[in-house]
């Protein structure tokens, strides 16, 4: 007897973070998982971990995870991997875009190079690779895509312009593509998370004052009250997106938000301006713009803020630890 078909599922910007978490998911729920990434070394400890997971969780229900090394900017790389995957796996029934960067900074430390890199990967990089599945899905009447938003791209947070530009079209894009594709058999799901707890402020890109910026950008991203579990968060989103809804909004904060920002435009833009002005002040001298990962931001912080944002940050560094943020040789567990 031949041996059912597993549907096939491609998770672009997976090797660690949210994507890994949602890729675990699909393969624990019988999917054969496709992940991509730049760095393919990374990428496939990603896959590693999240096929361990997925069977550690399902048994032999459980898909498998392949990784795929591809820059989702780069539109003829996206193209070739996908059609790879359909070659190696079957045709990708779901698909859903992670991929991000998040650069914190005030706005006159960022350069034109950080909004090209922000708006490539989030933003074209989601078109890039929808463009590249939509096509067989519409040929076969079915499909499920998601793009991961961010309340990020509904209400533009301070210190964080290059972000919540390219979240803004992310929004924009998903939203149109769900109601051109009504009535198709494929659906688009906008998701909108608020703050999670992922590990993302280590592999964060940190400008002006470096230190100051990490230590309320990694204490605010990994706090219970301003933060959501990211393993719930993930259950959530593949959920969404599998039934085939158009819109998924995580944490209260960022419903909330959401609907304040609707209601009340102009006051969400000056309490936000309010927030900038208690954020760090780039420093009047020296290099601004070099922007830094968080462990070297982290390294710069005196003694005692040191051990404080350390306790501010356990729950978030816990989060690192298990979803591939740290370097190779670090711990995992």
């Amino acid at each position: 007897m031949d041996t059912p078909h597993r549907p096939v599922a491609l998770v672009a910007g997976a090797s660690r973070g949210l994507g890994l978490l949602i890729a675990t998911e699909l393969a624990a729920r019988g999917h054969d998982v496709a992940i991509c990434a730049r760095d393919l070394e990374e990428t496939q400890q990603g896959a590693e971990l999240a096929r361990e997971r997925a069977h550690a969780s399902s048994g032999d229900r459980a898909g498998t995870v392949l990784a795929f090394r591809c820059d989702v900017a780069d539109r003829d790389a996206v193209a070739d991997m996908v059609a790879t995957v359909e070659r190696d796996l079957g045709p990708i029934e779901v698909m859903l875009h992670v991929a991000g960067i998040i650069q914190v900074g005030p706005a006159e430390a960022m350069t034109f190079d950080h909004f090209d890199e922000a708006v490539g990967t989030m933003l074209t990089g989601a078109v890039n690779t929808v463009w590249s599945v939509l096509p067989g899905m519409r040929a076969r009447d079915r499909g499920r895509i998601g793009v991961v938003t961010s309340i990020g791209g509904v209400v533009a947070p301070p210190h964080l312009l290059p972000y919540a530009t390219a979240k803004f079209g992310a929004v924009g894009f998903t939203q149109g593509l769900a109601a051109e594709l009504a009535g198709t058999g494929v659906s688009a799901t906008c998701i909108v998370p608020g703050l999670m707890r992922t590990g993302s402020h280590e592999n964060a890109l940190f400008t002006g004052d470096r230190a100051a910026e990490y230590a309320w950008f990694a204490s605010a991203a990994s706090l219970p009250l301003l933060s959501m579990d990211a393993r719930r968060a993930a259950r959530r989103m593949v959920d969404g997106v599998l039934a085939g809804r158009p819109m998924v909004t995580l944490t209260p904060l960022a419903a909330v938000g959401s609907r304040v920002h609707g209601l009340m435009p102009a006051t969400t833009i000056r309490v936000m301006g309010l927030t900038s002005r208690l954020l760090p002040s780039a420093p009047a001298t020296g290099d601004t713009t070099t922007p830094v990962r968080g462990s070297a931001a982290a390294a710069r912080l005196g003694s005692t803020a040191s051990a404080v944002v350390d306790r501010l940050t356990v729950l978030g560094s816990r989060a690192a630890a298990r979803l591939n943020q740290r370097d190779p040789g670090a711990t995992l567990f």
